[in-house]
């Protein structure tokens, strides 16, 4: 596995824990549906969150947040329609985005709820 690709997943592993601690239920992680994929499917009380993990080492040119772009954002709304319809759950969806930053072996996450909402067509 290439260095990026264990430097995601244990960033995974990290927002995983990271929501565990703070009460959330994991439902699902990389969760797929045809070429959508989601990284964390999650609950916390009566609300459905679906999780966009980013991680980075400390001084990476992009912000992790700022990966997060409006395509990034379709797809994730696109995947809780397709889950929501497969579980048929009825509960209020957000979505959240988790960064997890690292210096060396120390971390830091942080945890951005309601990061975008769905833009509404006309």
């Amino acid at each position: 596995m290439a260095d990026h690709n264990k430097l995601g997943r244990r960033g995974e592993e990290i927002a995983v824990s990271h929501l565990l601690a703070n009460s959330y239920a994991i439902l699902e992680t990389n969760w797929r549906c045809g070429r959508l994929e989601v990284d964390i499917i999650a609950r916390l009380r009566d609300e459905l969150i679906l999780a966009e993990v980013k991680t980075r080492m400390a001084g990476f040119l992009v912000p992790p947040l700022d990966a997060v772009n409006s395509r990034k954002q379709k797809v994730m709304i696109r995947a809780a329609n397709a889950y929501i319809c497969r579980t048929r759950l009825n509960l209020e969806v957000r979505f959240d985005i988790i960064t997890v930053v690292f210096t060396g072996k120390a971390f830091t996450v942080n945890h951005i709820e309601n990061a975008f909402f769905p833009k509404l067509s006309s």
